[in-house]
């Protein structure tokens, strides 16, 4: 897995990237957990759905927040952060200016990031969040939500209650032209302890396939 340094508004970002040898392979971007509450980029749901996305043939890039690991800057409320995953995503597109599909994909914190990201850049085809703390944070900035995604979590969630994350879904559902599927991973809490980080990467899989065969948004 080639360590990768690439700039970002803070100064350096330290990432990992896994590109494909075809030069029009889709994208990816995985987004980590909160940088306060010891998310990495090697987080275990982080790292597994960054392997999912290249067993499907993505070109994928994950990497640490400002003032994470490696990379430079420090911790801003989600403001800062926003800017650094744009720059990450401006980076795998430099290498990448074939892909016709786009993707980002986030665990927790990195779902609220991944979902603002989303609105800024209209070229993203598809999204998954898994585990969004619409509990915490405020999701109402979709609106309208501009691409069709997956939205996933556990049933037995403390960290981002399942009747939160329910809520946020039925209020996405209402808008037109964009469908968004919910999945709940029965018994899972909010990191996808064994046995059901399986599940829920095979759930995450299964959906990503599906939408590479259809044409819509």
């Amino acid at each position: 897995m080639p360590e990768v340094i690439f700039p970002g508004p803070e100064g350096r970002l330290e990432g990992r990237y896994h590109p494909q040898k075809e030069r029009d392979a889709p994208i990816a971007i995985v987004l980590h957990p909160h940088p306060q509450f010891g998310g990495t980029m090697n987080n275990k749901v982080v790292y597994n759905l960054h392997y999912a996305f290249h067993k499907m043939g993505f070109t994928v890039l994950r990497f640490n927040f400002r003032g994470v690991g490696r990379s430079q800057g420090e911790y801003d409320q989600g403001i800062g952060e926003l800017s650094d995953a744009a720059s990450a995503l401006d980076y795998l597109q430099s290498m990448n200016n074939n892909s016709k599909h786009c993707w980002v994909a986030g665990f927790s914190f990195g779902a609220w990031i991944g979902m603002q990201l989303l609105m800024r850049r209209p070229e993203i085809t598809g999204f998954i969040s898994v585990s969004p703390p619409a509990n915490m944070y405020d999701f109402s900035f979709l609106a309208p939500c501009p691409s069709s995604g997956l939205i996933i979590n556990g049933t037995a969630d403390r960290v981002a209650p399942p009747a939160d994350t329910a809520s946020l879904v039925s209020k996405l559902k209402e808008q037109k032209g964009i469908t968004i599927t919910h999945e709940q991973v029965e018994g899972a809490g909010h990191f996808f302890e064994d046995p059901h980080m399986d599940t829920m990467i095979t759930s995450v899989s299964d959906y990503v396939k599906r939408r590479l065969t259809e044409t819509t948004r």
